[in-house]
């Protein structure tokens, strides 16, 4: 066993958002990625998808919507339970929206592909693994 490669340093790298902030606390190079992401009360991400990514939202404060594509191909409204998973997977429209201001903490895979931006309300382009090297990944607000 390498244990070289062994950290018992804390990790946490927080990245501005339009909508609020993510608190991303995985490193990068892992299989996996965990992270916070607090929406302000009335705020929104974009309309998206992922071509790689499956993840899973965890409301853990406040209100929140869940607008996510069924299996119809229809979008629905969901109001987030607190505490209960809500997966999406490769290829699924979703975005979240804060009722209130909200925290919903994010398991996934490795953020690797193309997150294809459908529509947002602050003009932002797709996000690709260029984009999230660049300081809070592009946004400049």
């Amino acid at each position: 066993m390498d244990k070289s490669t062994f950290s018992n340093e804390p990790f946490l790298q927080k990245v501005e958002k339009p909508w609020g902030y993510e608190l991303i606390f995985t490193p990068e190079g892992l299989p996996y990625s965990g992270k916070i992401m607090h929406y302000r009360a009335g705020k929104r991400n974009s309309l998206q998808i992922h071509d790689k990514k499956i993840e899973t939202g965890c409301l853990m404060s406040g209100e929140c919507n869940l607008i996510i594509e069924n299996d119809q191909g229809e979008m629905e409204t969901i109001k987030m339970e607190q505490g209960k998973g809500y997966t999406v997977k490769v290829g699924q429209k979703h975005r979240y929206q804060g009722v209130t201001d909200c925290d919903i903490f994010e398991a996934a895979m490795s953020e690797v592909g193309v997150t294809f931006r459908l529509e947002d309300d602050y003009a932002r382009g797709n996000e690709d693994d260029e984009m999230r090297k660049e300081e809070n990944r592009g946004w400049g607000g």
